[in-house]
């Protein structure tokens, strides 16, 4: 998915996880995240864009669905996952500030385009 299209901005942070699917709990990391979901990579399992996967983040479990899957490399494979709830604060950082900021630089860049020149 390109940047224009993407509806949070992504946060580069690697975070260890665990991934469980099918009964089996995998370690993975996150590459970066955004408040609704991440790209993982370090996975060493088959992965399908539509599959339900649920992430384990310290004390924090929820499920997410996945929404592309790269190989990269012949043992190891990325993927992007979504949250399938709103997550509060699954990732132990405070996304939504920087959410916050993002629309609110967003909100003063049309702002100043929209203003009257001054005349010098």
């Amino acid at each position: 998915m390109s940047a224009e299209r993407r509806k949070s901005k992504r946060t580069k942070m690697v975070l260890p996880v665990k991934l469980s699917i099918g009964g089996s709990t995998h370690l993975a990391h996150t590459f970066d995240l955004t408040y609704v979901g991440a790209r993982l990579g370090g996975l060493h399992v088959e992965l399908k864009s539509g599959e339900i996967v649920s992430l384990q983040r310290g004390a924090k479990k929820a499920n997410f669905r996945v929404m592309w899957v790269s190989q990269i490399a012949p043992n190891e494979i990325q993927a992007g996952v979504q949250a399938v709830e709103q997550q509060n604060n699954f990732w132990g950082i405070d996304l939504s500030e920087q959410e916050r900021e993002g629309k609110s630089a967003n909100l003063d860049a049309l702002m100043s385009v929209m203003s009257p020149k001054e005349k010098a």
